[in-house]
């Protein structure tokens, strides 16, 4: 397929793929709860896990990995060009993180990111997995997130210098980083002021307003 087209199928499609709510949905089919009233408020699969526990997260980490990986595989599958498989992963970022199918409240995207990530590249998305190295050893899930995301960076900018990648990868790469950047300025503040908790499995969920406490309105 020629033309703008690849463009026009795979970018639209790797948004709404991305706007998919599967840690919402989870929630509601689980629990009967909305995951975005509960823990850190996000819709995420580390939500899920610290609010509804293992069980219900690994379904979804599964899950929101492969909107990231289909959403590149189907840029492919159109006839697109390494611009539109970079961009379509951006895209399945954004929407994952602002999605429309639940009112722009979505996760922090760091696995849709990794999914992408390994159809882009799968040696950088096996550094990718670095983040939960790091995230198991120091049990801060946003700590893990932003050395995986690191990693990541890192990895593409190494292997774009040798020509092992196309430049147009770095561009993915950084507005992958920046919005996960973005996403996690306030777990980054609230780690700065001692007030991040680290990931424990809950024994029931614990609300997010005003029946919560402070801490865990926080984690």
């Amino acid at each position: 397929m020629s033309g703008p087209w690849p463009y026009v199928i795979a970018l639209p499609v790797a948004y709404l793929l991305g706007a998919l709510p599967v840690g919402l949905l989870a929630g509601k089919l689980s629990r009967g709860v909305d995951v975005r009233r509960y823990g850190s408020g996000s819709a995420g699969a580390t939500n899920v896990l610290r609010t509804l526990g293992i069980p219900t997260a690994v379904p979804v980490l599964l899950l929101d990995g492969g909107k990231g990986a289909l959403a590149v595989l189907i840029a492919g599958w159109v006839g697109g060009s390494d611009i539109t498989a970079a961009l379509a992963g951006v895209m399945v970022i954004i929407g994952h993180s602002w999605p429309v199918f639940a009112g722009f409240r979505g996760g922090k995207s760091v696995i849709a990111g990794l999914g992408a990530v390994f159809v882009l590249n799968p040696i950088a998305g096996a550094c990718g997995l670095l983040g939960f190295i790091v995230a198991a050893a120091v049990r801060y899930v946003s700590v893990g997130s932003v050395v995986g995301s690191a990693a990541v960076f890192i990895c593409l900018l190494v292997l774009v210098s040798l020509g092992n990648e196309p430049v147009v990868t770095m561009a993915f790469a950084v507005c992958a980083l920046t919005i996960i950047g973005v996403r996690h300025i306030d777990n980054m503040v609230r780690l700065v002021r001692g007030e991040e908790h680290r990931i424990k499995m809950p024994s029931r969920p614990r609300r997010v307003g005003r029946a919560a406490t402070r801490s865990e309105a926080r984690r």
